[in-house]
């Protein structure tokens, strides 16, 4: 059965997924975040890390909001096995930028949509992302710009960040906090307007 609201609550505080949004003409009606505990769970891999934090904002906002749709997600860097922080400080933005130096790592977008009528969807979309091998004044320009702040990995592909990229397989939106394909699909399964 199609919905006929088409109120959409973002739960994220993130501007990147708002401009994610709004590049495919959709503008949340309320944006409400999820507090809640991000901490990887014991033994946890990083793409059931992602869809679960992904799932617990949605649920944890839909509570405040019944009678709207409710979009959340999360992103996660991950390196094999590892989850990379949310860098805050410059040390771990430093320690990302070692790691992921000449090498293959994964993104991970965890994305949950909440319907009206309680039903709930959710996605995992993974990207595949090659940097380049980066020299000591590369690292250090990067690390004195501060972009890496609050950022998954330590970096943002859609800023300075950009240069280091040397291959990128999958979602390119899904790297900068929103698989947009994916979005729509939710949206437009659970009959909101934008899908229709």
């Amino acid at each position: 059965m199609t919905q006929i609201s088409s109120s959409l609550v973002l739960a994220s505080s993130s501007p990147r997924r708002l401009d994610l949004l709004a590049q495919i003409g959709l503008v949340p009606d309320l944006v409400d975040p999820a507090c809640i505990d991000e901490a990887p769970l014991a033994r946890e891999l990083p793409g059931p890390h992602a869809l679960r934090l992904a799932e617990a904002k949605a649920g944890s906002v839909a509570a405040r909001h019944p009678g709207a749709f409710v979009l959340a997600a999360d992103t996660v860097v991950a390196c094999g096995r590892r989850i990379l922080p949310k860098a805050e400080e410059e040390a771990q933005a430093k320690a990302c930028l070692e790691l992921l130096s000449g090498r293959r790592h994964r993104v991970l977008g965890g994305i949950c949509l909440v319907a009206p009528d309680g039903r709930r969807v959710s996605r995992l979309v993974t990207t595949t992302v090659i940097f380049k091998s980066l020299d000591q004044a590369e690292k250090d320009a990067y690390l004195a710009s501060g972009e890496w702040q609050g950022k998954a990995g330590g970096y943002a592909i859609q800023g300075r960040a950009a240069v280091f990229v040397r291959y990128i397989g999958g979602s390119y939106s899904n790297v900068v906090g929103l698989a947009l394909h994916e979005t729509y699909g939710l949206l437009h399964g659970l009959g909101h307007a934008a899908g229709r």
